[in-house]
């Protein structure tokens, strides 16, 4: 993958699913592929913020739905399958997500279910009913490639305390996708699956999640790169162009990606072989700055119960 040049995902005239498509990274990914000539279903729980949504992206619909929900995913492909004359979409991408970050021993174990209800059963959901759709026997007849797109975080690739709740939620989504990658490769249809993996992004939720995050985390994160919708949409959209499986928005998300890959497919094999040695050897020194900080904020402010909550 990615040792070719050519868009490996064109866009214009294509129909394009998105969940969580009324704001953030969603409502960025649908404005930049609107602008390609992609026709849009937003997909997402507020109606008010996806009408507001039909003011900023052009050709496009929306349908309101709450990804945690069993089985939700059918009746809004069936949905978007009408409006695109009877054909599901060509590509779906599941950007709905949610962070409720804490110490593991403080959080709420209804806290972790709900993330997991989200981020990971959201998306897994849909995944389930299209690729019914897209791999179906009737299906194998058609030449349009196909792509899924799933959401992680940079906190699949590398977590840090304080991401109990929801880390789990995205690693999952990772075990998915390598089980999924491999399986479409049975069926004659030409499916792809790919993983989007953000970091900080800075929107509305990054500040709601600030608010919850332990000192301890953003100690740990205070100099990771921070970027806005727009440019993680721009790069998560160069990557998917590219025909890469593993998408990073910058430099330190490349730098993890290559360090755990195992037996995941490879965006680019030299490239990425290469970079995992190297990477091998940063990780030492990496693991020591960060292992000495968290060793030293607790000496400093002493047992976490007694931290401020």
């Amino acid at each position: 993958m990615g040792l070719f040049g050519g868009n490996k995902m064109p866009v214009a005239g294509k129909t394009v699913l998105i969940t969580g498509g009324s704001e953030g990274m969603g409502l960025a990914v649908a404005k930049k592929l609107s602008a390609k000539g992609a026709n849009v279903v937003l997909v997402a729980r507020n109606t008010g913020k996806l009408e507001e949504a039909l003011k900023i992206v052009q050709r496009f619909t929306f349908i309101s739905a709450d990804v945690s929900a069993p089985g939700y995913a059918a009746g809004v492909l069936s949905q978007a399958s009408q409006w695109n004359h009877g054909s599901p979409p060509d590509i779906v991408w599941c950007v709905a997500g949610t962070s409720e970050p804490g110490l593991f021993v403080d959080m709420d174990m209804a806290s972790l279910r709900r993330q997991m209800d989200v981020n990971f059963y959201g998306t897994t959901d849909m995944a389930h009913a299209v690729l019914r759709e897209w791999l179906s026997p009737a299906a194998s007849t058609t030449t349009t490639q196909r792509h899924f797109v799933m959401t992680a975080s940079t906190i699949a690739l590398y977590t840090v305390p304080g991401y109990a709740p929801y880390a789990p939620s995205k690693w999952a989504l990772r075990g998915l996708a390598d089980t999924l990658s491999q399986e479409v490769l049975l069926y004659p249809a030409d499916v792809k699956i790919h993983v989007v993996y953000p970091g900080t992004i800075l929107t509305a939720a990054f500040e709601r999640e600030q608010r919850l995050k332990p000192d301890v985390t953003k100690l740990l994160e205070k100099d990771d790169p921070q970027q806005t919708a727009d440019e993680v949409a721009e790069a998560a959209i160069r990557g998917l162009e590219r025909g890469h499986y593993f998408i990073t928005m910058n430099w330190f998300g490349d730098l993890q990606r290559v360090g755990m890959l195992g037996g995941s497919f490879r965006n680019n094999w030299l490239v990425d072989t290469v970079g995992a040695w190297l990477v091998a050897i940063v990780w030492f020194f990496v693991q020591m700055d960060l292992h000495g900080k968290i060793r030293s904020y607790g000496k400093k402010h002493g047992h976490p119960s007694t931290y401020s909550k």
